[in-house]
């Protein structure tokens, strides 16, 4: 069984590699990080990855419209954000899940998990 990859997005240098190395550390193979929303859909075209983490509000930008198209290609988004509250994500993505930062290692590769087992 291949290893899931998973993109992270995260405009944050800190917290991006430490999204990164919980996700690396927990078995999953990473894609990013991206700190544009640019960046991240230019991976997204070349290679499709099994579930995104990503910032709500990048470097160049609200990351809604990148949520939307990794959603269309049955790509699972888990939100991740410290200005948008768990409600404002969820009125608009229903079916995502939405973590609000800081958050503990454990509790995103629980997320991850919990969202990668519903495939």
């Amino acid at each position: 069984m291949k290893q899931p990859i998973i993109l992270v997005a995260e405009d944050e240098s800190l917290i991006a590699l430490d999204l990164c190395d919980t996700v690396e550390t927990a078995g999953y193979a990473v894609d990013g990080p991206f700190e544009d929303i640019s960046s991240a859909m230019l991976s997204f075209q070349k290679h499709k990855p099994d579930l995104a983490i990503l910032d709500v509000q990048l470097s160049d930008g609200n990351v809604f419209p990148l949520a939307e198209q990794l959603m269309a290609e049955d790509v699972p988004v888990i939100f991740h954000s410290g200005q948008y509250g768990i409600e404002d994500v969820g009125d608009r993505f229903p079916t995502a899940c939405a973590l609000s930062k800081p958050c503990p290692p454990a509790n995103i590769i629980d997320s991850v998990q919990q969202v990668l087992a519903r495939d």
